[in-house]
């Protein structure tokens, strides 16, 4: 089964009309997308958009063999004009197949939000799924054979891809392709580093695909550390690397801190942008939940888990740390980074980099400044992507 990809971008195209962000300002040749839509084998049209006629011609593909024009979801503005020669645009009924006479079969599947999403079975046996806008399958408790091929709005509902990951139906050579993007991220380069976090792709409007051939799908890569300074937004980085992942572990290592209010609404201002599906365990004991089997781990953060084995060694005490309180701390980060390196989790760890400020004005801040600078490095020999964010923009050192 082939798929040409005439459009990728959200309804009203990238860039917007008369928007004047960053985004849509950078949004020029490949990273210019008109609206989503799809022609599976020159037989079916999923999505008619204005200047799909045209979208086709410049992807050598012709329309004239269209059987059926279904449309996903509903379409401000005026009425888009139907072609000469295509069939009226419809939808199929919930749960409803409809049937093709060239042996493709179309399946409507339920959303938890307006629109239709739509299962399609080529000749060849091949599935894929393709998702509206802001839409996410609903009803999918059972577990289900994993599709080769699902295109949705990454995006904008990362939920829906863990939705389909925890039922099955995207499976690790699943090709994920990112559709209905919009301008909330930069185009180019930033916008594939978050798609291939997800495990997902985005390809320029006039692609053709091969269903199931799955050659270029991205791994996720299993250890992570996000680095970054105060309010830099590296936690923020960090969950959105996960939030396409059901079940994902989130270890807070810094404690209740009882009384402190000021850190009881940092806390609660994290837990509240966390997806429902997390669970959250508040530990410094890393070593045990790396050495088990389990969904992702979020780790958040090192800088934290320092200050936690910092006053277990006594290293704010001079004579302690001399005399065994920095060999113990060694220990211990040597007990961590084996635990990394052995881990079968997928694992996103967040730590601070406080290297490059002030110097501390006590012996006790150089002494942790220096020995979280020595744990980042350590820590991050272990990962396949090392990231650095500032001002909210993530630097990839590594990976």
């Amino acid at each position: 089964m082939e798929l040409t990809l005439l459009g990728t971008g959200a309804p009203a195209g990238l860039p917007r009309p008369d928007c004047p962000c960053a985004a849509c300002a950078t949004a020029l040749g490949a990273d210019a997308r008109a609206a989503t839509s799809l022609l599976v084998d020159g037989a079916l049209l999923l999505d008619l958009t204005p200047g799909t006629v045209f979208a086709a011609a410049r992807a050598g593909r012709s329309l004239g063999d269209v059987r059926q024009v279904l449309l996903s979801h509903p379409h401000d503005g005026p009425p888009v004009e139907v072609p000469a020669g295509l069939p009226q645009p419809g939808r199929v009924p919930d749960g409803r197949e409809s049937t093709l006479p060239t042996g493709h079969r179309v399946r409507a599947v339920a959303l938890d939000a307006p629109g239709t999403g739509y299962a399609v079975t080529g000749p060849d046996g091949r599935r894929l799924l393709y998702l509206p806008p802001g839409g996410a399958p609903a009803g999918l408790e059972e577990r289900a054979d994993p599709y080769a091929m699902v295109l949705l709005d990454v995006v904008g509902r990362p939920d829906a891809l863990a939705r389909l990951r925890e039922a099955g139906a995207v499976g690790p050579v699943t090709d994920v392709v990112a559709v209905h993007l919009d301008h909330d991220v930069p185009p180019g380069a930033e916008s594939r580093r978050r798609l291939a976090a997800a495990g997902a792709r985005a390809v320029p409007d006039g692609t053709t695909l091969e269903v199931g051939a799955g050659e270029d799908v991205p791994g996720v890569p299993r250890r992570t550390l996000v680095l970054g300074g105060a309010r830099s937004g590296k936690s923020v980085e960090a969950e959105r690397r996960l939030e396409s992942f059901p079940e994902v572990l989130y270890v807070a290592t810094g404690g209740t801190r009882g009384g402190d209010t000021e850190w009881a609404a940092r806390v609660s201002a994290h837990r509240e942008r966390r997806p429902g599906s997390w669970r959250t365990v508040e530990t410094c004991d890393l070593v045990p939940l790396l050495e088990d089997d389990g969904p992702p781990l979020l780790v958040d953060c090192l800088s934290l888990w320092l200050t936690d084995a910092m006053d277990a060694v006594g290293a704010w005490d001079d004579a302690e740390w001399a005399d065994g309180g920095e060999r113990a701390l060694r220990d211990r980060m040597r007990e961590l980074t084996d635990a990394v390196r052995g881990t079968r989790r997928t694992v996103v760890a967040v730590s601070n980099e406080v290297g490059s400020g002030i110097v501390p004005a006590t012996a006790s801040g150089r002494r942790y400044r220096d020995e979280l600078g020595r744990l980042n490095a350590v820590f991050a020999r272990e990962c396949e992507q090392v990231l650095l964010v500032v001002a909210g923009q993530a630097v990839v050192l590594r990976g």
